[in-house]
């Protein structure tokens, strides 16, 4: 049975009427509570998050905006969504917020629709180097509906910022194609943004500055990382990653006639009703990002990050771009075995109980689905308690189950070591009543 006494009480209801559905989420509660997660993009919700979803605000369809809904009996349900947008806005520190969308990708491309029209160009970070599926790519509708192109990082080993964006080839691109629309923030990028210097590029060349900070919202709001306001005209960002909330999209801006054009765009331009029961758990998290306590926790989220990736350098493993400062590291798996591959990395260590994802490194000679390197982010463990003494004990847990190719003896040995620090540092809520 799951600790999480939210999970146990619903396996405990499911049992009676649904054993299938019972036995899935008690297995998903078990694997959660015994397994080391190290997803960048993954973290553990509080327990006022859990139950704000799990409530009746899931039975109402509520389209369109407070106040002017399409549905009666929305009283309530305008006070969430207002509840939510207004800490929002005191949170990130701007003037309008939506908090509809559905998730990240749909906040972007709500942008792409309010902001662009089809075949517009617009300046990104390849996805190979750190960008992400909605910045681009040729199979998301970002790359199919529109032009885009790409600045790099700096490639050369011997220079300072070596696989750091650089900013004045991303000047030179933007000047040469002069999109309509920048976009700033990555899905695997572990250094610090230079928001001013990318509105300064994007006001040369007369585009819009659009910062998706999904991966760094938490940070931003806690003050751990420069935030993109007041320089980007847009911010999208998820709500889950450091900023600890249920999974959902937020769109930002300071500019009253954006706003409205990216209201539209949300609803009806990007989808219907909104789930308000995850409107009500998003204002829930905001509501704890605004606490001190969440400030101290971001700033251990980034001290174990650091401390974690020392500690695989101290092994052999080449973290890119030299280290990290916020939230995630790339780790080069090459220069400790160069036959070792991402794929094989993330399925050996999730048989050990730690939870990572196969991720290219720039100029990665390996294809997406092999890859040479592995993203590992520390939200989730430093939800869960852990600091920075146990980033060594975590990173030599790493090398010896893949110093021994997967090993079953070695991986059943960490397995069990895994279980154990996990039982110390039990899931959040546990011991809670439900």
């Amino acid at each position: 049975m799951a600790n999480d006494p939210i999970t146990a009480g619903i396996v405990d209801l499911l049992r009676a009427c649904d054993p299938e559905a019972a036995r899935v989420l008690e297995a998903e509660g078990e694997r959660q509570e015994s397994t080391i997660e190290l997803i960048a993009s993954e973290n553990h919700v509080s327990p006022a998050v859990m139950h704000a979803m799990g409530t009746c605000l899931t039975n109402k369809y509520a389209e369109g905006y407070p106040g002017a809904r399409y549905y009666g009996g929305c009283e309530f349900h305008d006070q969430a969504e207002d509840l939510a947008r207004e800490r929002a806005k005191q949170l990130f520190g701007c003037e309008f917020a939506n908090v509809q969308p559905h998730s990240g990708a749909q906040a972007n491309a709500a942008t792409f629709l309010a902001l662009l029209k089809p075949g517009d160009t617009f300046a990104a970070l390849v996805l190979a180097d750190g960008g992400h599926l909605s910045h681009g790519l040729k199979v998301n509708m970002s790359g199919k509906w529109f032009n885009p192109v790409f600045y790099p990082l700096h490639y050369d080993a011997g220079h300072p910022q070596f696989e750091q964006i650089d900013y004045d080839a991303a000047r030179e691109v933007c000047l040469e194609h002069k999109p309509k629309l920048i976009m700033c923030g990555y899905s695997a990028y572990p250094r610090t943004i230079d928001f001013a210097r990318f509105r300064e590029i994007a006001d040369e060349c007369g585009a819009l500055l659009h910062a998706d900070i999904a991966h760094i919202a938490g940070l931003v709001a806690s003050g751990e990382h420069p935030s993109p306001f007041p320089h980007a005209h847009v911010v999208t960002t998820t709500t889950h990653k450091t900023l600890r909330g249920p999974r959902g999209g937020l769109v930002l801006t300071n500019d009253e006639d954006i706003s409205k054009k990216l209201n539209r765009a949300v609803f009806p331009g990007m989808q219907g009703g909104p789930l308000m029961h995850v409107v009500l758990a998003k204002a829930v998290a905001f509501g704890e990002a605004l606490k001190p306590e969440f400030k101290t926790y971001c700033r251990q989220v980034i001290a174990n990050a650091r401390a974690l990736a020392q500690s695989l350098t101290d092994h052999g493993y080449r973290i890119t771009s030299g280290g990290t400062d916020n939230h995630l590291m790339l780790v080069d798996l090459q220069p400790r075995d160069a036959e070792l591959t991402g794929a094989d990395a993330e399925t050996w260590l999730e048989r050990a109980g730690i939870i990572t994802n196969k991720n290219g490194v720039p100029q990665d000679p390996r294809p997406p689905k092999t890859t040479s390197g592995l993203r590992l982010g520390t939200p989730a463990i430093t939800t869960r308690g852990l600091t920075e003494a146990e980033m060594p004990t975590i990173a030599g847990w790493i090398d010896r189950v893949l110093g021994a190719k997967g090993d079953d003896a070695v991986t059943s040995e960490v397995r069990e070591e895994v279980r154990r620090l996990c039982a110390a540092f039990p899931m959040p809520g546990a011991g809670v009543t439900a």
